[in-house]
């Protein structure tokens, strides 16, 4: 059976991902399974909870608080994503050209998403800080404003702050992964569009953005999925305040779960997150096999 497996490709790729299915069955299954099934109980921390069916839900659905977390989370969303986006692409862009000290602008990049996430958050807090925001101090001392920002005092501003915070952090996975999809785009296709009298925004319209389609896909799919359960930096910075103005749906689980003991409650709020990755990763599925489709492929 061993011999079959080593001439059945098909075979040997299920061998060799049968220990990376086992982990995710055990730390990935089970807590889904155990999550939702907790979403349909009352269970409270430190005691069992009964049969409730759709109550939470119910209950949830008519909560102003949950309404408006699940608001923050699509604009908070949104909005980093669509930044992370552009800025990635523009510094992705700028990188593939032949520039002086390019390795070491690349190196840079990186710095912002390799350094720990709850150190950014805290760095974020003290520049937003209300008494002793560098930001406000450089700016008075410009005299382009009287008094000090309230950066995470104020709803909007807060939203702004942490949205900010976020595509600073994640602008770089986005820049990487799409300066390497371009650098598997062949010069030749440039030169040939050259030739046949493209401008450069030409080239960009027709020839980068159809050949990146895939890599977009994949890494703004990564993108929004790590945006809308972001946890870390909402919980560092604001703790969903001022007035829940910056509460995830995340944030707003673990609140109710952990912090507030209602476990059925808490569970119930994140499994009502999954319908909308699941969307993300339908969007992003289906988005690839038609570029497939139109090259000519089947896989």
């Amino acid at each position: 059976m061993l011999a079959r497996l080593q001439n059945s490709r098909n075979g040997l790729g299920f061998l060799f991902m049968l220990p990376a299915a086992v982990l995710l069955l055990l730390f990935l299954t089970y807590p889904l399974g155990l999550g939702t099934w907790l979403g349909f109980t009352d269970t409270k921390v430190g005691r069992a909870g009964v049969w409730v069916g759709l109550e939470n839900y119910i209950y949830l659905w008519n909560d102003s608080v949950t309404r408006l977390a699940l608001f923050n989370t699509l604009f908070y969303t949104v909005v980093a994503s669509v930044l992370k986006f552009g800025l990635g692409l523009w510094l992705a862009l700028l990188l593939n050209k032949h520039i002086r000290f390019k390795t070491f602008f690349r190196a840079v990049i990186l710095l912002p998403y390799i350094v720990p996430t709850v150190l950014s958050a805290i760095a974020f807090w003290w520049i937003y800080d209300s008494q002793f925001s560098i930001i406000s101090w450089a700016l008075v001392k410009m005299g382009l404003i009287d008094t000090y920002i309230d950066f995470l005092g104020n709803e909007w501003n807060a939203r702004i702050a942490v949205i900010i915070a976020n595509v600073w952090r994640g602008v770089p996975f986005v820049a990487i992964t799409l300066l390497a999809g371009l650098q598997t785009i062949s010069p030749s296709y440039y030169e040939a569009s050259a030739i046949d009298g493209a401008s450069r925004w030409q080239q960009f319209v027709h020839v980068t953005l159809p050949l990146l389609t895939p890599i977009i896909a994949v890494v703004m799919t990564f993108s929004v999925l790590f945006t809308f359960t972001d946890f870390q930096l909402i919980y560092v910075i604001t703790r969903g305040g001022p007035l829940n103005a910056t509460h995830l749906m995340a944030t707003l689980s673990f609140q109710r779960a952990i912090s507030g003991g209602a476990l059925g409650e808490g569970a119930a709020i994140a499994i009502a997150m999954v319908p909308f990755l699941l969307a993300c990763v339908l969007f992003s599925f289906f988005g690839l096999q038609r570029r497939a489709w139109q090259q000519g492929g089947k896989d």
